[in-house]
């Protein structure tokens, strides 16, 4: 039987809407990977979700128990108090970042997850470094 996966993630936006960036780090017993990216304009909660995401399309197991650790109560809540759901339910009438729920529930379905919400700038030495690789990723947007 594997390990668990740990799958840190943090987003960050200069301005919301503004350049953002995304951070992951993963490990898994002794393997650690680092991920990043950004976009030239967007929010601060899409780039939370697209931690997320990435992190997961990044995940070659199946069925993998992952540990997701996030400082957006955004991303948390949505997963563990059920919010997701209800906004697939409705269709998301009135939601923000439909595109990415839809993306995320398709790719968890791959998984076992598990969400934890972590306090950021607290720290926490992998969330610090998800941050750094997310303000990096953002400061390197071209707007």
């Amino acid at each position: 039987m594997r390990e668990p996966i740990l799958l840190f993630t943090d987003g960050s936006s200069r301005g919301n809407p503004g350049p953002g960036g995304w951070g992951v780090v993963l490990r898994c017993g002794a393997l650690y990977k680092e991920l990043s990216g950004g976009e030239p304009l967007t929010t601060n909660n899409r780039m939370e979700l697209t931690a997320v995401i990435e992190g997961l399309k990044a995940i070659k197991w199946k069925d993998a128990v992952v540990h997701v650790y996030s400082d957006s109560s955004y991303v948390v809540k949505a997963v563990t108090e059920g919010w997701l759901d209800g906004w697939i339910r409705t269709g998301f009438k009135n939601k923000k970042n439909p595109d990415l729920w839809i993306e995320f529930d398709r790719l968890a379905k791959g998984f076992n997850l598990t969400f934890h919400w972590i306090k950021g700038h607290a720290g926490h030495p992998e969330n610090e470094r998800c941050d750094a690789l997310a303000v990096e990723a953002a400061m390197s947007q071209k707007i």
